[in-house]
C-alpha cells in the first residue's frame, strides 16, 4: 500500500543544515526517507508491518537536482546532461511498525518509536550523447521528467536516451532492491517470507 507523507521537504533539509551546516546528497535523501517512513508510521496507529519511505536526487558536477517541476527546468537539465555522466542517490529508510506482543501484556506498537534503519544506493547514469534538440522537447512534452528526481525516468518513456548505468538498475527507478533485502535482513526478516504467494 502506498501512503504518501505531508513531509514538507524543503523545510526538513533547511532545519537539518541550519543545525549542521551543508548536507551531501547522501545525507540529504537519508533524511528525507526517514522523515517520510517516520511520518507515515506516527500517523497510521493501525499499522502491522513495514514502512519504507524513500526520496531520491541526481547529482551531476556538484549540483543536487530534484524533481524539475517546470518544462523549461527540465529542457535545461537535459541540455546540461546530455552526453553526460551523473549520479543518482536513493535514500531508503524501513520503520518496523509490527506489533509486539510484550510477555503478559498487550502488544506494543512500534510505529510510535523511531526504530527503523536506513541505507543510500548509488548509481552513475550516462546519457546517450546523440539526443536530439527534437527528442528533448517531445519527451519533456509528455509530462513524464516534469516529476521525477533528475528528469528522467528508465522504466518508461526515457529509457532508451540511458546509455549506460554502472550500479544496481533498481536504484535508479527510486527503489534498490538489494538495499531492500539488506534493510529487512537488518529487521530479522527474509525477503520471500513477504512474498505474497
Amino acid at each position: 500500500m502506498v501512503l504518501p507523507s505531508s513531509v514538507d521537504e524543503d523545510a526538513a533539509v533547511a532545519a537539518a543544515e541550519r543545525a549542521g551546516g551543508p548536507l551531501s546528497p547522501h545525507d540529504m535523501v537519508l533524511l528525507l526517507a526517514r522523515a517520510k517512513a517516520e511520518a507515515v508510521a506516527s500517523v497510521t496507529p493501525d499499522l502491522d508491518g513495514f514502512v519504507l519511505g524513500g526520496d531520491s536526487a541526481f547529482e551531476l558536477d556538484g549540483a543536487v537536482f530534484g524533481k524539475p517541476h517546470l518544462p523549461e527546468v527540465a529542457r535545461e537539465r537535459w541540455l546540461a546532461q546530455r552526453g553526460r555522466t551523473g549520479l543518482l542517490h536513493s535514500g531508503h529508510w524501513l520503520v518496523d511498525a509490527r506489533s509486539r506482543q510484550p510477555e503478559g501484556g498487550a502488544p506494543a506498537r512500534s510505529g510510535q518509536a523511531s526504530r527503523g534503519t536506513g541505507a543510500v544506493a548509488t548509481a552513475s547514469v550516462t546519457f546517450a550523447a546523440d539526443i536530439t534538440d527534437h527528442e528533448i522537447d517531445a519527451y519533456i512534452a509528455t509530462g513524464e521528467p516534469l516529476e521525477v528526481a533528475g528528469a528522467f525516468t528508465i522504466d518508461s518513456l526515457g529509457g532508451p536516451f540511458i546509455e549506460r548505468i554502472d550500479g544496481d538498475p533498481s536504484t535508479v527507478v527510486g527503489l534498490s532492491l538489494p538495499t531492500l533485502r539488506g534493510l529487512l535482513r537488518r529487521a530479522g526478516v527474509a525477503l520471500p517470507d513477504l512474498w505474497n504467494r
